[in-house]
């Protein structure tokens, strides 16, 4: 069940993608002088209106999405873009910063008996693996519902297994703001709908290359099925609801797909991250909310992939994806002062100016980047899941994995 894609390693040098990421920190010209303090992450030109692409052509021209990105995993050159920092609702593909911000903290042959306890807050609507009270699991196991159904009950698990979910959110709020993903506000750890909880093509771009830089997150997303515990001796089967990578629903597979994860909710619609390598060159996609129901958010992201691997070649960046201030990032955190000027837009509007941390997670940022601020450049490498809203009961009729989250 490993994944054994091979994937072009970065190379740990503070080049052209260093100044890219210092380049990044420009302020956004406004009328009140809180407003020009807050920096645009990753470059000016990804704060602007319409599509934001240099030196190539080619696009795809029938695009509906609401936001998205092509990016290089390797250099983090963004060379495509289309409202990169619009605040909208994830849905699932927030599963990513989840993984990104637990995955580490079990070994996988850890093993839990579930309680009642541990399923109790899951949301009406979610879209669930088949967890049960009363049988006991691997860590391992609880991952694969995670990345191939995008099952709320495993995250609960999961989140239950490490402290509770107040903990879990606020230590993903803390990641967040390490990976300098300042558009993301963390409600619930499944990514299902609630008020306030909003992410950008930008940080879910974030989220999926520092999660990919993972040996065994890249597994996970790239597993295609697996056999899940149903008591005692007897599994069923689980497959991964990422079209791209199954073909399921009559969509053609994507030859080179890495994974990574979908979402959809009946608020958010549908949400998709994906990783793709082809000639020694890894890309990554993020597409939100395409007007096109169904397999729309597969056959754009497959689009744009196209469009990355050809015309892309040529593009000149437009902005860059930023490392995470524990592994060296140059700082792009609004000031105090602009952090407390400016509210989060909701799920329903798309704001673009980034905001800052809230709740009680400041501690948790400073273990983050402080403890861990020595330059550590790690080797990144680079699923999807069901739509949520109506997580997952949808997803049993028509495959596209609805459910709240």
């Amino acid at each position: 069940m490993r994944d054994s894609s091979p994937v072009p390693p970065r190379a740990a040098q503070l080049s052209r993608r260093a100044a890219l990421g210092l380049a990044a920190v420009v302020p956004l010209a406004a009328a009140s002088p809180a407003s020009a303090a807050t920096p645009v992450i990753g470059g000016e030109r990804l704060a602007r209106a319409g599509v934001q692409v240099r030196g190539a052509s080619g696009l795809p021209k029938r695009l509906t999405a609401r936001s998205w990105l092509v990016a290089d995993h390797e250099s983090g050159e963004v060379l495509a873009s289309y409202h990169a920092h619009t605040h909208l609702a994830p849905a699932s593909t927030l599963k990513m910063l989840f993984a990104d911000t637990v995955l580490k903290k079990f070994e996988r042959t850890e093993r839990h008996r579930v309680t009642d306890a541990d399923l109790a807050d899951i949301p009406s609507g979610s879209s669930m693996v088949g967890v049960k009270p009363g049988i006991t699991y691997t860590v391992e196991q609880l991952w694969l519902g995670v990345f191939l159904r995008s099952g709320n009950d495993a995250v609960h698990v999961l989140s239950h297994m490490n402290g509770g979910l107040a903990r879990t959110v606020a230590q993903m709020q803390a990641k967040a703001q390490d990976l300098q993903a300042l558009d993301t506000h963390v409600v619930s750890p499944d990514g299902f709908d609630h008020k306030g909880q909003v992410s950008s093509a930008y940080d879910l771009t974030l989220f999926a290359r520092h999660g990919l830089a993972d040996a065994d997150f890249r597994a996970y997303c790239h597993t295609k099925t697996a056999n899940f515990p149903a008591g005692g001796k007897k599994t069923f089967q689980i497959q991964n609801t990422d079209r791209l990578l199954t073909g399921a629903w009559g969509v053609p597979t994507y030859d080179g797909l890495l994974g990574v994860k979908n979402g959809y909710t009946s608020n958010a619609g549908n949400t998709f991250t994906g990783a793709a390598t082809r000639g020694g060159r890894t890309l990554l996609v993020t597409v939100m909310h395409p007007k096109s129901g169904g397999s729309g958010v597969y056959e754009e992201t497959a689009a744009l992939l196209d469009w990355g691997f050809k015309e892309g070649t040529k593009a000149q960046s437009v902005g860059a994806l930023v490392d995470p201030l524990s592994e060296g990032g140059a700082s792009a955190a609004p000031t105090r002062k602009a952090a407390a000027a400016g509210a989060p837009a909701t799920a329903a509007g798309g704001g673009s100016s980034s905001w800052g941390l809230v709740g009680g997670a400041g501690g948790a940022v400073a273990l983050l980047a402080g403890g861990a601020y020595a330059w550590r450049r790690r080797r990144r490498v680079v699923g999807d899941e069901a739509p949520e809203g109506r997580q997952e009961r949808q997803e049993c009729q028509d495959g596209q994995d609805r459910h709240q989250g």
